[in-house]
């Protein structure tokens, strides 16, 4: 069972430490822990048979001990001596190997082990280090953002709670930085807590940033020593936004410049390639000597073809570092000479023009009631088919949207236009007569017959197309007569005749007709003749098939009575 050792010792254990020796062949020896650990340290001396007890001591700086533990080798009891620093720690086995528990940076000391015979004192000392892995360094205070050309704080690393003290070293892009005058100033320093004796270490950075930097990451990394040798612990990345001035401007038109036309609104942007950005230019536009302060767009509204020019921007306070670009408002004008509606007389001449005025080489299409013409129409003497619906459409194909179109009814009037024909049919029994009209609008047709001047409703009428159409009838008179046609429109009234002959063949075709008759009565009359020959042939075969019929019967008669006559007799 343990216990403290009182504050004195007994005379042969005062007396034989002052002769204590140190066994030969046993040099320092060391142990290493971790902070926090046990550490563990083993006598290194053999047990004497006749060991009387075995002691722990420590050694002040001042070379003075101070014992921690004795262990009696009789009566396996252990003492630890009363030493606050040590107080539950202990621990002392029975090979008086000595264990100290959650290992301090204070316990880096010189320990030795005592094993205390009757006529002699052996030692074996040993020297305890203790080692604390310090904390991932952190890149802390970091710059919002370097300037280039500017030598500017970049940010402290700062690693804590290390044993012993480490060392810090900055990384640009995994390569090492290393100090340079007016370009990278590393300024290191330690410090230790008082209670724990731990170091924090921190490292500041400065730095002169350069376009290069950009998004380039930095980092940090401790350099410490553990248990089991050197070790280095890296920081995570940093990346730092690098600011630059602008050395260049540039202008940008939306929509594309090469799309405007007249109308639209433009929005100019002039950007800097600077970081950050410029927030405010200088717009100049055409024909403005004086600039116009804006941010970094200017818009212009319904922009006419006066607009086109060159249109620039420049930096506030660096205006000769300007841009400009050429902005062409395209345009199309399109007028057509005669358009809307118009009317005119059959045989005019009547010239259209469709002019164009472009930006841009413009195309033209002629439509005539949706239908396209090969060429623009031109009209020298009008015809009734000439009428129509006229489209003159022009359009810049590079140009979306820039289109126009203007349109032209053209209407053909003309006073009615008659002309009659006849057409006899071969049998000669019939006439055809054909009234061909022509005039617009459609004239009305109207048949009479001269001297009656009763109207024929039988007529037939062909389609009114192109301003012409016609009307037939077919008669076929018993005498002469007169057929009148009147085609009449708002135009005027038009009145042609006719005369159409008796038929010809009329009389020709009654003789025809006699002799028909004539034949048919014959040869009706001769079909009665046959008829009665044919009668009284049938009625003679009769009166004949009557006689023989009778003396046939008379023979079988008498062959009867011979018969009979014969039977008598037998």
């Amino acid at each position: 069972m343990a216990s403290k050792a009182g504050p004195s010792c007994r005379l042969v254990f005062c007396l034989l430490i002052s002769a204590a020796v140190l066994r030969p062949g046993l040099g320092w020896y060391t142990v290493n822990s971790a902070y926090g650990d046990t550490i563990i340290m083993p006598c290194r001396l053999d047990v004497p048979h006749n060991l009387m007890f075995g002691k722990w001591k420590y050694e002040k700086p001042d070379g003075s001990p101070v014992f921690i533990a004795f262990r009696s080798s009789t009566k396996k009891s252990v003492q630890y001596d009363d030493v606050p620093e040590y107080k539950d720690r202990l621990s002392l086995s029975e090979n008086y190997t000595l264990s100290i528990s959650n290992a301090r940076i204070s316990d880096e000391k010189r320990f030795v082990c005592m094993l205390v015979t009757e006529d002699n004192v052996f030692e074996a000392p040993t020297t305890v280090k203790v080692f604390k892995q310090p904390s991932k360094p952190e890149i802390v205070s970091k710059a919002p953002f370097l300037e280039t050309e500017q030598l500017k704080q970049l940010g402290d690393c700062i690693s804590k709670d290390s044993y012993p003290d480490g060392n810090i070293t900055w990384y640009r892009n995994g390569k090492v930085l290393q100090p340079l005058e007016g370009v990278v100033v590393i300024i290191f320093k330690k410090q230790m807590d008082p209670v724990t004796q731990l170091y924090t270490m921190t490292s500041s950075l400065e730095y002169k940033a350069t376009k290069a930097d950009i998004q380039m990451p930095f980092t940090c990394s401790v350099t410490y020593f553990g248990p089991s040798g050197q070790k280095t612990v890296h920081s995570e990345q940093a990346i730092f936004d690098i600011y630059y001035p602008t050395e260049q401007v540039t202008i940008q038109v939306l929509p594309s410049k090469n799309a405007i036309k007249e109308g639209d609104n433009i929005t100019l942007k002039c950007l800097g390639n600077g970081n950050p950005p410029p927030e405010e230019f200088v717009f100049y536009l055409p024909g403005q000597p004086e600039g116009i302060r804006s941010s970094n767009t200017y818009t212009l509204t319904d922009v006419r073809r006066n607009a086109t020019g060159d249109y620039k921007c420049s930096l506030i306070d660096k205006r000769s570092m300007i841009a400009s670009t050429a902005i062409t408002v395209h345009y199309l004008d399109l007028s057509l000479n005669p358009s809307g509606e118009v009317t005119k007389q059959i045989g005019d001449a009547l010239p259209v023009s469709c002019t164009i005025s472009a930006s841009r080489n413009a195309t033209v299409v002629w439509m005539k009631d949706n239908i396209r013409l090969r060429s623009s129409p031109s009209f020298s003497s009008l015809h009734y088919q000439d009428a129509g619906n006229y489209v003159c459409e022009t359009a810049l194909q590079e140009v979306e949207g820039l289109k126009k179109r203007e349109s032209l009814t053209l209407i053909v009037e003309g006073k009615p236009q008659i002309k009659m024909t006849k057409k006899t049919d071969p049998s000669g029994l019939s006439k055809t007569i054909i009234c061909h009209v022509e005039g617009f609008p459609k004239p009305a047709i109207q048949w009479t017959i001269t001297g009656s001047g009763s109207v024929i409703n039988q007529a037939k009428e062909s389609p009114y197309i192109n301003g012409r159409y016609y009307s037939k009838i077919i008669i076929s008179p018993e005498e002469n007569v007169t057929l009148t046609c009147t085609a009449e429109n708002q135009l005027e009234r038009t009145v042609n005749s006719l005369n159409v002959s008796a038929n010809e063949n009329r009389e020709k075709v009654n003789d025809q007709a006699k002799l028909i008759v004539g034949i048919v009565v014959g040869l009706l009359l001769a079909a009665l003749v046959a008829g009665v020959v044919y009668w009284l042939y049938m009625k003679k075969s009769k009166t004949a098939s009557k006689h023989v019929n009778k003396d046939l019967g008379n023979l079988e008669e008498n062959k009867k009575l011979e018969e009979n006559n014969h039977k008598t007799e037998a």
